[in-house]
């Protein structure tokens, strides 16, 4: 494939930084953000009434005519791999995706195949235009293997650009169900004794803390009050099983987004998920509250009960406001209507 050459006019009172002026006037359709643009500008590919510009301080004025060249996307070493995918929905710029239960997001050392971005790169073949300069997917955002759900990936550099800041913002509407012990209740005293727990409102638990590795065991987040990054969960519930009740379904929405958020906060709380073998913990059920059948299966539960049922973010091109929703899998519904 040969290059493609983008040529523009710079319109009238242009930002005074060369990379902000390209950013603002270069056409929507060439799909480059500000941040491919400043690169492209160091690698002597823009070119300013035919003189190539190495410095995105450089002064730009109206009229001047601009031209970007742009070589064909690389390859990345990531095999392309015919993998079913759940597709919700799909334009030019992003596709959204119902993640499955036991796909890894992206591939690593313990997972270099049969990812979510193996099964995109075969799915998306030629659409992918890349994502700084590489034909890749745009993985603006991750999952757990475990945790089912929803996801949003870029397939344009323009597209990653936009969802990463929105996400960097935390303006996008992610909301999860969680299958956790107990009953997150304004009334319970031990939970006022938590630090970091407070509530809304209506009920609604709020979690607020910082979150980092765990000292003791780097594949573990931990909850700290001193270091780490910010993190803020809040909760409700959503319906409560068990006589007394002793399991609850609840909704998560998260202000911000951190490794195993939900996890480390709802054990924070003292309502770690059903069936999370790193931070929930397996809780002997009274006898009286569930029935024999109901106590099995939630302890046989294989992996978190938790499910990434709300995703709603802004369309990075077109503007529009785009709000997508993702029932229950079949393990978790199947699970909850045996507690009724």
């Amino acid at each position: 494939m040969s290059d493609t050459l983008v040529t523009f006019t710079i319109a009238d009172a242009p930002p005074a930084r060369l990379d902000k002026a390209i950013a603002r006037d270069v056409p929507v359709a060439a799909n480059l953000s500000r941040s491919r643009l400043a690169r492209l500008i160091g690698e002597g590919a823009v070119r300013i009434n035919g003189v190539v510009v190495l410095d995105q301080k450089a002064k730009i004025s109206a009229g001047d005519t601009v031209e970007v060249t742009i070589e064909p996307a690389g390859d990345i070493d990531v095999v392309a791999e015919d993998i079913p995918l759940s597709v919700v929905y799909e334009d030019e710029a992003l596709i959204v995706v119902n993640k499955p239960v036991g796909m890894v997001v992206h591939p690593a050392p313990g997972a270099p195949s049969g990812t979510l971005v193996n099964a995109l790169m075969h799915h998306c073949g030629d659409s992918l235009s890349g994502i700084g300069g590489v034909k890749r997917p745009g993985i603006v955002h991750r999952i757990d293997k475990d945790t089912s759900g929803l996801l949003v990936v870029a397939k344009t550099d323009q597209a990653h650009h936009g969802l990463a800041k929105q996400f960097e913002k935390h303006t996008v509407e992610r909301k999860y169900d969680a299958l956790v012990y107990g009953v997150p209740d304004v009334m319970d005293p031990r939970l006022r004794g938590v630090r970091g727990v407070s509530f809304e409102g209506a009920n609604i638990l709020k979690i607020q803390t910082f979150l980092g590795r765990h000292k003791a065991d780097r594949q573990k987040q931990a909850v700290s009050f001193t270091e780490g990054r910010h993190a803020v969960t809040r909760t409700r519930v959503v319906d409560t099983y068990g006589t007394p009740p002793c399991l609850a379904l609840v909704e998560c929405w998260l202000e911000t987004g951190r490794t195993h958020q939900i996890r480390v906060h709802m054990a924070h709380a003292g309502h770690g998920l059903v069936g999370d073998q790193t931070y929930g913990g397996r809780r002997k059920l009274g006898h009286t509250a569930l029935s024999e059948g109901a106590r099995t299966a939630v302890a046989a539960f294989p992996r978190q009960a938790l499910h990434a049922a709300v995703l709603g973010f802004v369309h990075p091109v077109t503007g529009e406001d785009m709000r997508f929703e993702a029932e229950l899998p079949d393990d978790m519904a199947t699970l909850i209507r045996g507690l009724s």
